[in-house]
């Protein structure tokens, strides 16, 4: 395991820290500062783009070759840390004596750790991992006319009048494909200048609302269409037992609703975060990957297959398993049975 060590954390002396730590090649437009490499310690670009009164963006897209363990060795308040995984995951930690905490993709996260706090960040190792961190300098937001903390909750109040660091705070909330969609916007913009600077910071302010937004929709309770608990989460995994179980059954969302208790809006959101598929692009893949192993490793003729997995249109089974195999089912055993026989 590497052990990167960070003494800072004002967002620019901890980006350049950063890369020094990971040998990374700087170029810097429009205020923003991004830095590429590509070595013994993984490949990827980081990019920060500070704003006034204190917020600032920090993005990773990186893969690197080791476990790697980042941590915050200083004495300054941390700001307040608003993040987003896009892909993959991260562990996290601010307390030595306890277990990490795993940050998972789609999920929003808050966090604020005490003064004294440790805050240490674990990179996994070959893993693609894409994370937005909107950080706020508290005694620099709290300047800014109208900035209007009053009319957050009392817990959000508190965390961010709270200028030195004596409580530590941290909010994994619900799964939200709203946030990750505007977050592949930030990452789209292809603009220049003066237009690039401010359609991000157009759409940093739109991501940090909604960040807030669930926090409060999270601390009320609130059932949000758009959004997914870890519970509901939870559920969607056991329902994925529930499908491979009556795979050779016509299921129906409705079926799936009811068996799980989640509305088929709910469905299509969990099966979005988790398989990056709708409840049927799912239902059809596990299909094919069953009548694949089938015609593998059984003597079941294409007819009793197309059967056993509940599809009732011989033809239409060899539509789908073309177009996602790119050869027919018929031709598939056959090109099995050659390459046993040649060896």
């Amino acid at each position: 395991m590497r052990q990167l060590i960070i003494r800072s954390s004002e967002p620019n002396a901890m980006f350049s820290q950063l890369q020094s730590c990971l040998k990374g090649e700087l170029k810097e437009a429009w205020g923003e500062r991004v830095f590429t490499f590509d070595n013994e310690l993984g490949k990827g670009t980081i990019r920060t783009l500070p704003f006034s009164w204190g917020i600032s963006l920090l993005d990773f897209d990186i893969t690197l070759t080791d476990e790697t363990k980042i941590i915050f060795d200083t004495q300054e308040l941390s700001p307040i840390e608003f993040i987003f995984i896009s892909k993959g995951f991260l562990k996290y930690n601010d307390n030595p004596i306890v277990d990490y905490t795993n940050f998972e993709k789609f999920q929003n996260i808050i966090i604020s750790p005490a003064r004294n706090a440790q805050k240490t960040f674990l990179f996994p190792k070959n893993e693609n991992l894409k994370v937005n961190f909107i950080q706020i300098i508290r005694d620099e937001y709290l300047k800014k006319e109208n900035n209007n903390i009053s009319y957050l909750n009392d817990l959000l109040v508190s965390l961010f009048n709270d200028t030195n660091g004596d409580v530590g705070y941290q909010h994994r909330g619900s799964f939200s494909l709203r946030i990750a969609d505007e977050i592949k916007q930030l990452n789209n913009v292809h603009d220049s200048g003066i237009l690039r600077t401010l359609s991000l910071e157009g759409r940093l302010y739109l991501i940090l609302s909604l960040q807030l937004l669930e926090h409060h929709n999270f601390e009320e309770k609130m059932n949000i269409p758009e959004a997914i608990s870890k519970e509901e989460i939870t559920r969607i995994h056991k329902l994925t037992e529930y499908i491979l179980e009556h795979i050779s059954e016509n299921i129906s969302i409705n079926i799936l609703s009811s068996e799980s208790g989640l509305s088929p809006k709910k469905l299509q959101v969990g099966f979005k975060i988790l398989y990056s598929k709708t409840v049927n692009e799912y239902i059809r893949q596990l299909k094919l990957e069953i009548s694949r192993d089938y015609l593998k490793n059984t003597d079941l003729s294409v007819s009793e297959i197309v059967y056993a997995i509940g599809i009732k249109s011989r033809s239409y089974f060899s539509k789908i398993f073309f177009e996602a195999y790119e050869i027919l089912p018929t031709e598939y055993r056959k090109q099995l049975k050659n390459k046993n026989v040649s060896t």
